[in-house]
């Protein structure tokens, strides 16, 4: 792959990640409440769920998905649903009393990287994403499995590094400020996520 079809692309992909979705904001909330390095697990989750959707569009799983639009717009409102879920969650989990000095109660580790999972892959648009992002980049007189896989990796890259900033910087912000922050970053997220929910399930509705 040419160098600059792979700056193009990755250009492209800082653009398309310069607002935060519902995987940073989660991961925003995750690290304030159990930490940065636990909060890795949330990253893991949001990542391999990407890895799976990228597959799902290189084998052209995406023209099926399309072909049946019943059960993919059923899929997409269950993701809407499970967004709502997780933002109510974490604005309830904001309102509870926290002890001063006292650690809040951890999210195994299993349910941090099952709520990174599910966020990402419960959106199937992505796969229609993916389908429609890397044939832009992607050279017809070449092999198509290598380039698809350099852009497959730049993208996880490019998101492992923005999950690691977002979940790094509220590890930060919370040992700083305390409880008080960890609060406020989890209000922001469960906002943000249920915005998110409202947007995607605006989308999904059929149109007269």
């Amino acid at each position: 792959m040419q160098i600059e079809i792979l700056t193009a692309y990755v250009f492209t992909v800082l653009v398309l990640m310069s607002t935060p979705g519902p995987s940073h904001l989660l991961m925003l909330s995750n690290s304030a409440s159990n930490g940065f390095r636990r909060s890795m697990a949330t990253a893991a989750g949001d990542l391999s769920a990407n890895m799976l959707q990228m597959l799902a569009a290189g084998l052209g799983l995406s023209a099926l998905i399309m072909a049946a639009p019943k059960a993919f717009v059923a899929i997409k409102f269950a993701g809407v649903l499970y967004l709502v879920w997780l933002g109510i969650k974490m604005l309830i989990k904001s309102f509870k009393p926290r002890q001063v000095g006292t650690a809040a109660p951890r999210v195994s580790l299993k349910a941090l990287y099952l709520q990174g999972f599910i966020t990402s892959s419960t959106n199937p648009k992505a796969i229609v994403f993916f389908a429609a992002l890397f044939p832009q980049f992607i050279s017809g007189s070449a092999p198509f499995w290598p380039q698809f896989i350099a852009l497959s990796a730049a993208y996880i890259l490019i998101d492992g590094l923005f999950l690691s900033a977002y979940g790094y910087g509220a590890s930060k912000l919370t040992s700083v400020i305390a409880s008080r922050s960890s609060r406020w970053i989890d209000r922001a997220g469960g906002v943000g996520i249920l915005i998110a929910a409202l947007l995607l399930g605006l989308k999904s509705l059929p149109r007269p």
